[in-house]
């Protein structure tokens, strides 16, 4: 099952959650303030093969990046 992030819009706590895809969007409550104003918040994840990334990259690209494999700026 996947990990979902979400945000308590009243008290502003950031949690994640282990649920089924069925239920990302499902009602819950804030594990601090009890509050049932959730919002679910876009995930991201960093990838990396062969000692490239292939996803989730934090350095800054060229226009010239495609799939981790660039030789004009060794991504």
């Amino acid at each position: 099952m996947p990990i979902y992030e979400y945000v308590c819009l009243n008290c502003n706590h950031q949690f994640e959650a282990i649920r089924p895809m069925s239920q990302a969007d499902a009602p819950q409550t804030c594990q601090k303030c009890g509050a049932e104003k959730i919002k679910r918040k876009l995930s991201l994840f960093f990838a990396e093969s062969g000692g490239k990334a292939v996803s989730g990259m934090s350095e800054p690209s060229c226009s010239s990046c495609s799939g981790g494999n660039c030789s004009t700026c060794g991504h």
